[in-house]
């Protein structure tokens, strides 16, 4: 690494986009950065492990989180919170270490606020179309939540002027590869 602090990696976009399938990706071709996991009261899925893809908490435990000011941001989405645990992030940084964040567009305002350094990509769908089937393709959400999320999808393509780069998602190797040549362009 050729600094020597860490930074922090912001990567947003609606869900669906494939992120978490970009981000993994990223991370085989750059190992020694780390991931950070997030905090969520969702039900966990069938292939997540707790403390791995989230650490998942009641919405009690996510408030009292909150009110001690332990998350560097942290968002309500359709019914459920997501946050942000600010310790781990600042000790990568801190130790040198790259940290890859993968964030909702309300969260990476916060952070963008607090860490300007920060690298921001927002990754989009190659079209609406695409995104609807990748979300139905899941099949985790009731026909209420996938429109729930189609129209929250529709509001956080417009927060993409925020960020400084972004990344069209058509295809996961490639959009991992754009990533990664943005992230070596700020070393």
């Amino acid at each position: 690494m050729s600094s020597e602090k860490g930074r922090i990696i912001v990567i947003s976009g609606p869900s669906g986009t494939g992120k978490g399938s970009i981000i993994a990706r990223l991370l085989e071709l750059r190992p020694q950065m780390k991931f950070s996991v997030s905090a969520t009261t969702r039900v966990r899925r069938e292939n997540e492990e707790d403390g791995v893809a989230y650490y998942f908490m009641t919405h009690d435990r996510f408030r009292e989180m909150i009110s001690r000011d332990e998350f560097l941001e942290y968002a309500e989405y359709v019914g459920e919170f997501y946050g942000t645990p600010k310790q781990p992030i600042y000790d990568c940084v801190k130790n040198g270490t790259d940290i890859v964040l993968d964030i909702e567009v309300k969260g990476a305002r916060q952070i963008m606020s607090k860490e300007p350094e920060a690298i921001t990509i927002f990754v989009t769908p190659p079209n609406m179309d695409e995104l609807e089937r990748r979300l139905r393709v899941r099949g985790t959400d009731s026909e209420e939540k996938m429109k729930a999320r189609l129209e929250r999808a529709r509001a956080e393509l417009e927060e993409k002027v925020y960020y400084d780069n972004i990344v069209v998602n058509d295809n996961v190797n490639h959009a991992a590869e754009e990533i990664l040549s943005i992230i070596i362009g700020k070393e």
